[in-house]
């Protein structure tokens, strides 16, 4: 009923350069063009400016414009035939976001060279490189599957770095008291992503939790006893709190427009509401939304980012322990239930109390073992932003834990030596787990951004 719709994907701006000169098979530049197009059609990816190309400032300044008019929030240049590289600096000047190269092939047969794209790409990369303008860098023919691969990531990686320029996140509170290294800059995300930090009341907050509508938080409950979890330790009656955490964040979203929400969550919602909101949290983040607990606003910016890249949801977490090669990964019942195992199997999902605090409302359970993970965090430190993502399996774990508990197996040792560059990079202590494996994904999203990267040895 409130998970996350998609909307209508804005068009994909393409820039043919052409040739005021003859030179070149253009009739093999013919081929390449429709072959190129018909790709990103199989890709569902609609188009704007392809239909024809440019030669010179004017062409390529009244495309651009055309370009912007239609909606298109990426933008990707081809040249089947070697065109003008002072253009290159044109287009940069006309569009401030990252630009996809894309380097078609020669023709196959023949004594003569065909095209030279991937000369002319090249030297458009060198260009926007010392202009210092992102870019993404694809070279293949339209009909090779790891080129469309390829094409699709280039296509979300520039696209999240439009929509995170525009987003806006709430802060309710502040970090968690003593965790001062999770304590974010809003001018900093401002300035280097472009992100919106937008503080709130805690106060306002738990006002806004107790006013909730009878009849939405009964409505509420009786969604919640469909989903058919076991109850541990709870009863049916320790549910209506958390329905009115969960209304509440969602309320709080749509009035301020955030895309993302952090919530100072302890110590103050349980001593003050008699509950902590994580069955709430898990269920919101299930849904789609992004949700981050104890005030860690970057990790709610982490999960913002792998939304828009296709990562799917995440789930915030401790780094509990770990040796050469595996993480012990834990946190008190905040894991969205997609990432679960499913309630009545071993370890499966249930209601339960914090293992801690003995107040409701959690949602207990391991997460699913044998599974592709990446673990991925943006952290601010020294006046910078920060990332990195590194990828493994899920095992069984070693022991059962009360609340959320993952193992998370690498591809190699030498984890020691990375958390200790880790620490030495000011990496606060939680980060965030995906499905599936995103290291490479968020490598290029952090060069996008110009962020500093920490690259694991794995």
């Amino acid at each position: 009923m409130n998970t996350i719709t998609s909307t209508k994907t804005n068009p994909l701006g393409v820039l043919i350069i052409g040739r005021k000169r003859p030179g070149f098979d253009q009739q093999w530049n013919e081929i390449i063009r429709k072959r190129s197009l018909e790709a990103l059609q199989s890709l569902d990816l609609p188009t704007v400016g392809a239909d024809t190309p440019v030669v010179d400032d004017q062409t390529t300044i009244a495309k651009l414009q055309q370009i912007r008019q239609a909606g298109a929030d990426a933008l990707l240049v081809l040249q089947p035939s070697l065109g003008n590289g002072q253009l290159c600096l044109t287009v940069s000047q006309q569009w401030d976001g990252p630009i996809i190269l894309w380097a078609t092939p020669e023709r196959p047969e023949g004594p003569k060279v065909s095209s030279c794209s991937l000369v002319a790409q090249h030297l458009w990369a060198s260009i926007l490189r010392q202009a210092q303008h992102p870019f993404e860098f694809i070279y293949g023919d339209p009909g090779d599957a790891d080129l469309r691969h390829s094409l699709r990531r280039a296509v979300n990686l520039c696209r999240t770095t439009a929509k995170l320029r525009t987003s806006k996140i709430g802060l309710v509170g502040a970090q968690a008291p003593g965790f001062l290294a999770m304590q974010p800059d809003l001018f900093l995300m401002r300035r280097q992503i472009g992100t919106q930090l937008h503080p709130l009341s805690l106060i306002q907050f738990v006002d806004r939790v107790r006013a909730q509508p009878e009849d939405d938080v009964r409505k509420d409950v009786q969604r919640v006893a469909a989903m058919g979890l076991p109850l541990r330790d709870v009863t049916a009656d320790d549910l209506a709190v958390n329905s009115r955490y969960y209304l509440a964040m969602l309320d709080l979203m749509k009035e301020e427009a955030l895309d993302g929400l952090a919530v100072q969550c302890w110590p103050e919602l349980p001593n003050v509401m008699g509950q902590w909101p994580y069955l709430a949290f898990a269920r919101l983040t299930d849904e789609g939304h992004i949700i981050s607990l104890e005030g860690d606003a970057d990790a709610a910016l982490t999960c913002l980012a792998a939304r828009h890249l296709g990562a799917g949801v995440g789930y915030i977490t401790d780094w509990l322990e770990h040796d050469d090669r595996t993480i012990t990964l834990w946190h008190a019942g905040n894991a969205p239930l997609q990432l679960c195992c499913p309630p009545g199997a071993e370890n499966g999902a249930c209601l339960a109390p914090h293992f801690n605090i003995n107040k409701p409302l959690v949602l207990d359970a391991v997460l699913k073992p044998d599974q592709p993970v990446t673990l991925a965090r943006f952290w601010r430190c020294d006046d910078q932003y920060h990332v990195t993502a590194f990828q493994g399996r899920t095992l069984p774990p070693h022991r059962r834990l009360a609340g959320n508990t993952a193992l998370v197996e690498l591809p190699s040792p030498g984890l020691r030596n990375f958390f200790d560059d880790l620490l030495h990079a000011g990496l606060p202590h939680h980060v965030v787990m995906f499905q599936g494996h995103h290291q490479e994904t968020f490598r290029r999203l952090t060069r996008l951004l110009k962020l500093d990267w920490l690259q694991p040895p794995m």
